[in-house]
């Protein structure tokens, strides 16, 4: 893109003055650099545009810049939710962080901004996951919270993810209202205070150890066949992926009598993330090192947890001898997870409330068949655990209609099996797992012969999911002009060789009987489905193509799915 002489005065001018505004050495001293050599490709890239507080929070490239994440950036974001905070009586914020590079260094400066607003903060001393972020915005009865992470990206990034009263990331109206604030703060507004003024006045306290045991003991509480645990001797093997989720996981897993080994290379926090490429339990080449450890101590199942623990990775052996392990999908997870849950309920509770379930849009459907079939009420929302968490909220606050949540999950290996905390949990998630599996197994049954036993019952699901990124000023054109070409297409339509049988455009019609966005669902004539989706958070587009058999088809469709998966990108 050619760069006008307007627009270079415009960036300069700004990079100028975020010079003048920045109190982090490193990031003040990058862009000064930057100034002396005259890079205007770089300088234009960093200042072209700002950050915005979007949906729940920012994410960014962490470095010196209005376009990049930098101390600047947290500190003109808090003090938009500091303004916001103080419409309210005797506001108060609980912070997390977890291991990326300057999380603490941003989470202590959210704190001084919020304390020098007079908003009562509660400031962890140590990296916490998501999930207990979550639980301590609840136990402590805070107005709001705030975790430092950009959860399972590359260690370039950082981000700044906001929470509300209900543990659940924050949602409208609140996150409009604070976007609009935070957005529009000038450097002149930001205030601020030496943390030791603040520790001394009161205003900055850190969170009690308490809150942690209070977590601790109801994740406990949740197991529903607490018998299982000591019916044999039990191996996990795990990896934290150099975050969060080390101190938690090995916690609750210890005081089950649960024998856990940890990849050495990958237990020490560290934002770097020297042994992986992406820090993402998703990733196959992410979980090798986890999988190998299980093969040399003859694990049960195998564990991986990202930099903010709210995702959950498994794999489970292929063989009663334990030599081969299968990684799993968020699919086959939750699918699990949810037949577990569900069968576990049905055999076990006798009060008088129906079981709650909820989904994301793009996750698979078969979670639907089993949650009907075992009488439970079904909720499909949109991509973001956030959605998840407004359905648990109106459970909550409708006692009458005798309603009680049991499973939220995503196909993006997120889930949630407790009540207490409002977002993606992968410590207390991973409990349930082991509790599952060892269930099972005093069944004489492996958890793939269970998953078989699902597939033979339900039909087979399966999905394969894939993205393109588009990085920068021009991506943003590019993704637009994509999702602007798909749009064009409609019922009888051809995309990838298959006419359209339906089409919903969740942005533009009005009857799909969910929220407003960016997202486009086909469904093709031949039964699959095909999802579009940007990403809130990243500059990629991402696809999801649904695929269901009969249990007699399986075989001659897993045979199929490497070819059928080349179609589509090929086409998209």
């Amino acid at each position: 893109m050619e760069i006008s002489e307007k627009m270079m005065l415009e960036v300069l001018d700004k990079a100028k003055r975020y010079v003048e505004s920045e109190t982090d050495d490193n990031f003040r001293t990058e862009v000064g650099k930057l100034l002396m050599k005259k890079d205007k490709e770089e300088l234009y890239e960093r200042f072209y545009t700002s950050l915005a507080f979007g949906t729940a929070g920012m994410r960014g490239v962490i470095g010196g810049g209005t376009n990049r994440i930098n101390t600047y950036m947290v500190r003109k974001v808090t003090q938009g939710l500091s303004q916001y905070l103080l419409s309210f009586t005797d506001p108060s914020v609980v912070i997390a962080y977890d291991s990326r590079h300057y999380s603490k260094e941003f989470a202590l400066s959210a704190a001084l901004v919020l304390s020098a607003n007079g908003v009562q903060t509660y400031l962890y001393d140590t990296l916490h996951p998501v999930p207990m972020l979550s639980f301590a915005v609840r136990n402590l009865k805070c107005t709001a919270g705030i975790v430092v992470t950009a959860s399972h990206n590359p260690s370039k990034y950082n981000g700044y993810k906001v929470y509300w009263s209900d543990g659940g990331q924050v949602t409208p109206p609140h996150d409009i209202e604070i976007a609009k604030l935070a957005n529009s703060v000038e450097s002149k507004d930001i205030k601020d205070m030496s943390e030791e003024d603040a520790r001394r006045s009161g205003i900055l306290k850190s969170v009690p150890a308490s809150v942690d045991e209070a977590y601790y003991a109801m994740v406990r509480a949740s197991i529903r066949r607490p018998e299982v645990f000591a019916l044999s001797h039990i191996k996990v093997a795990y990896t934290p992926l150099h975050g969060s989720g080390n101190v938690p996981v090995h916690t609750i897993l210890s005081s089950l009598g649960v024998e856990i080994e940890t990849v050495r290379e990958q237990e020490v926090p560290d934002g770097a993330f020297p042994t992986v490429k992406l820090p993402n339990p998703e990733s196959r080449e992410a979980m090798e090192k986890v999988v190998a450890l299980a093969k040399s101590i003859k694990a049960d199942i195998v564990f991986g947890t990202d930099p903010d623990a709210d995702r959950l990775g498994i794999a489970i052996p292929k063989d009663k001898e334990k030599t081969e392990y299968v990684l799993l999908t968020g699919n086959q997870i939750g699918t699990l997870l949810a037949d577990y849950l569900l069968s576990t309920r049905k055999e076990l509770y006798s009060g008088d409330k129906k079981a709650v379930v909820v989904k994301s849009i793009v996750t698979t459907d078969i979670i639907r068949k089993i949650a009907e079939k075992n009488g439970a009420l079904m909720r499909d929302v949109l991509t973001g655990f956030k959605y998840i968490a407004e359905v648990m909220e109106y459970v909550d606050e409708h006692p009458e209609e005798k309603l009680q949540f049991l499973f939220g999950c995503e196909e993006s290996y997120g889930f949630l099996t407790v009540n207490d905390v409002h977002d993606k949990d992968a410590v207390s998630s991973l409990v349930a797992a082991t509790e599952m599996m060892c269930y099972y197994a005093s069944k004489n049954k492996s958890l793939i012969e269970r998953l078989d036993e699902i597939y033979n019952e339900y039909g087979y699901y399966t999905e394969r999911v894939f993205s393109r990124d588009y990085e920068g000023a021009s991506g943003k054109e590019k993704m637009k002009s994509i999702m602007e070409k798909l749009r064009s297409l409609d019922k009888g339509s051809e995309l990838a060789g298959r006419k359209i049988k339906e089409k919903k455009d969740l942005l533009f019609d009005a009857d799909t009987g969910l929220p407003k966005s960016d997202v486009i669902i086909y469904t093709f004539e031949n039964g699959e489905r095909l999802v579009v989706r940007p990403s809130g958070t990243e500059p990629k587009i991402k696809y999801y193509i649904f695929f269901h058999a009969e249990s007699s088809g399986r075989a001659e469709l897993e045979n199929k799915l490497d070819d059928l998966l080349k179609e589509y990108q090929e086409a998209l």
